[in-house]
């Protein structure tokens, strides 16, 4: 289940979701898109009464989805203000949650200067709606230090197309409610204990949110009672993890997973299986190997061979500060 970022809706995953490395995955997978209300394009504006959820509430409220689609557990999966509601979600429905991927996360409230230029933003989408000033703050938050990255060619695509949905697509009044919800948002690092499943936390190297989750991931360390459940990655010389480096986010995700016990049955990427197999008191089928670890033992099933999270191998010919994922010790 994913939740997107400000001046995002559900297709800044479905890019991702659609990426050839994917594939299997996605075979194996169901994606539940979420769109934050009258954040999606082309939107009409939200009623005049209309109270816009908090940051809280709206992670609270996604439990709903999960009971109208029947689903009994999902893992979680978002970026920017989306990965901040993903945790709330996390912290309140927690025998909800297999797992959470979070990119780009801030768990803390929103400092006085960035305060001062949000409401600065947010007067001037609803005055004027969408202008250079609140663009140009908006690619800063999504793609962070931009200039610096490695693929400067890639993300001025993205940036680009973002741009073009911003001016062309998005509600500029529906997203100041938006941007104004995630600026009064509470600080979720103090209560961050209630946090209990696995957590893949990713950050860019170059993104303006790197420093903000490198905090989240020292403070969810700090209250875990199994520190092997928290994993940190950075990947060098990227602002947008999501946007520059697609088949690295994808073949993390693969390793999470099958830490999880899920799509056991895909081969690791660019590991050779040199090493036979245990012997089995019966073979599992495919359907087996992807059921949550849990779920096979509830059925009589062998647990099957368990998968931890691991480093990500190097293509040949790679840089070595481009090896993902890397664990922060």
């Amino acid at each position: 289940m994913t939740v997107h970022d400000l001046g995002c809706d559900h297709s800044m995953y479905q890019v991702f979701v659609e990426h050839p490395r994917m594939t299997r995955i996605r075979e194996r997978t169901v994606w539940i898109h979420v769109d934050v209300p009258g954040q999606g394009q082309n939107m009409p504006d939200l009623p005049s009464d209309y109270v816009f959820p908090t940051m809280q509430k709206i992670g609270e409220d996604l439990v709903t989805i999960l009971d109208q689609l029947k689903i009994k557990e999902v893992v979680c999966f978002g970026e920017g203000a989306g990965a901040n509601i993903m945790a709330r979600f996390a912290m309140t429905h927690i025998d909800r949650v297999l797992g959470i991927i979070l990119i780009h996360t801030t768990g803390t409230t929103a400092g006085f200067l960035g305060s001062l230029k949000d409401k600065v933003i947010n007067w001037k989408l609803d005055q004027i709606g969408m202008n250079p000033s609140a663009e140009s703050y908006l690619i800063l938050h999504r793609f962070g230090a931009f200039s610096k990255a490695k693929d400067t060619e890639q993300l001025k695509a993205a940036i680009e197309n973002y741009q073009d949905v911003l001016r062309t697509k998005a509600n500029p009044r529906n997203l100041k409610k938006f941007v104004e919800a995630f600026l009064r948002r509470t600080n979720i690092a103090e209560n961050i204990k209630k946090l209990k499943c696995p957590v893949l936390l990713i950050t860019g190297q170059k993104s303006v949110f790197n420093g903000t989750t490198r905090s989240l991931h020292q403070a969810i360390l700090k209250t875990c009672e199994d520190k092997a459940k928290v994993e940190f990655i950075e990947v060098a010389g990227v602002a947008s993890v999501l946007e520059e480096k697609p088949e690295k986010l994808a073949e993390s995700l693969q390793y999470f997973l099958q830490g999880l016990g899920l799509v056991s049955s895909l081969p690791m990427h660019n590991v050779s299986r040199t090493v036979p197999p245990p012997l089995r008191v019966r073979s599992m089928s495919m359907v087996e190997y992807d059921l949550p670890v849990c779920q096979r033992m509830a059925m009589g099933g062998t647990s099957g061979p368990s998968t931890p999270i691991l480093a990500s191998p190097v293509d040949n010919g790679e840089e070595e500060e481009e090896k993902l994922p890397t664990e922060e010790q």
